[in-house]
């Protein structure tokens, strides 16, 4: 993953921070625009671990303070939900103007409420995720209950959120009550995808509930059971980022990642600043190999011996597939395991290096109604895989240089 620090104006002039987080080989899916919680910052830690998980998919997330937060400029107590979703539109346009249009909205807790108001300003979006978001903004109101009076006959009050002090005036809680999410929900038209935890106690799961009823299909609906609501714990966050990286897919236009045209079978690139990652398109199908983080690598991918040994399990499963309908064998499953090792030769008469052979061990699992005789012909009939008798009769490379 790669961070970039970003920086872009609000409606008022005053400079909103924030985080580009791409895949590793900066060749996103798509852009997605996320919108933290309330009093929150992009730095949350579920925001990061959920942007981390998008962009392990492929995605690429724009997260920022909204003004007034984190590194933003401006006073919060200045600012309305109204302003908020303001923010997300202009975020939406800077990142249309400087890298692409968010094809992907996700809001987290108001954050949600607000890229779902926002989302019919953003064209480019074509599918919107919400993490424990209210269904009613007004909702919000319950966290500072205690100071509504005050706020009602001052105009303000200082209140105490999340144990740090915040400013709230009387133009906050009029935009919340003018907000109807409900009618922007019946016309969003957009998929959507609500994800809320039965045992949050910030935003109670029927706030999931109203959503799921009021939106229009194709919409879904993830328990995010066991989880709190500001997701502190790590694998709940990651799972979030991967169900809705997942989701989202379905969704986003569907673009060839690499331009790598070739009138070859497999055509392989590597570029020198993303060090081993290696894309390979093999008959149009993207694959990607990598070498573990103990060697200089991201492990993002198998490493090409994990590769080759992989394509000889394939193949070797294949052809029993093959095989058994071709008989008429009652075969459920097939499952082959394989180990690769440099082992000594059993007929070396040294034990040094040199002496060394490649051997991958090669284990059969079949489940079916096999007799003993049918799982001993299918055993020695793996060994007629194609791959097989490429890597034990002798291969020539020929290489060129173009």
């Amino acid at each position: 993953m790669k961070t970039i620090k970003l920086q872009f104006p609000n409606a008022e002039g005053q400079t909103l921070s924030a985080k580009l987080e791409m895949p590793v080989d900066k060749m996103p899916l798509a852009y997605a625009l996320f919108a933290h919680c309330f009093t929150c910052s992009k730095n949350l830690n579920a925001v990061t671990n959920i942007s981390r998980a998008l962009t392990s998919k492929g995605i690429a997330v724009l997260r920022f303070d909204f003004t007034g937060l984190g590194e933003s400029e401006g006073d919060f107590a200045d600012t309305n939900f109204s302003s908020n979703v303001q923010d997300l539109i202009l975020a939406s346009s800077y990142l249309k103007q400087q890298y692409e249009a968010p094809k992907i909205l996700i809001g987290h807790s108001l954050g949600g409420a607000a890229v779902l108001m926002a989302a019919s300003s953003i064209p480019s979006a074509e599918a919107v995720a919400t993490v424990g978001a209210p269904a009613d903004p007004p909702h919000v109101k319950h966290l500072f209950q205690n100071a509504l009076e005050e706020i009602e006959s001052a105009g303000e009050a200082q209140v105490s959120l999340g144990g740090r002090p915040f400013k709230i005036k009387k133009q906050f809680v009029d935009d919340l009550e003018k907000t109807d999410l409900a009618t922007m929900l019946k016309s969003l038209k957009k998929p959507l995808l609500i994800l809320h935890s039965p045992q949050d106690e910030t935003v109670d799961i029927k706030n999931a509930e109203k959503i799921y009823i009021n939106a229009m299909h194709p919409k879904s609906y993830v328990s995010l059971d066991g989880a709190d609501h500001l997701l502190t714990r790590k694998e709940d966050a990651s799972y979030v980022g991967e169900v809705i990286a997942s989701w989202a897919k379905r969704y986003v236009s569907d673009e060839t990642k690499a331009d790598l045209t070739t009138d070859r079978q497999v055509v392989v690139r590597n570029e020198k600043e993303r060090g081993y990652l290696t894309e390979v398109l093999a008959n149009g199908h993207y694959l990607i190999a990598d070498e573990p983080t103990s060697v200089g690598g991201t492990d993002l991918g198998g490493t090409p011996y994990d590769l080759l040994v992989s394509a000889l399990g394939a193949c070797t499963a294949m052809t029993i597939r093959m095989y058994a309908n071709h008989k008429g064998i009652d075969l459920h499953e097939v499952k082959v395991h394989l180990n690769r090792e440099k082992r000594h030769a059993a007929d070396a008469e040294s034990l040094d290096e040199k002496s060394k052979v490649e051997i991958i061990d090669l284990e059969l699992e079949l489940s079916g109604n096999l007799t003993d005789a049918q799982r001993a012909r299918i055993a020695e009939i793996a060994g007629r895989c194609p791959v097989h008798k490429t890597l034990t009769q002798g291969l020539a490379v020929n290489t060129i240089l173009k």
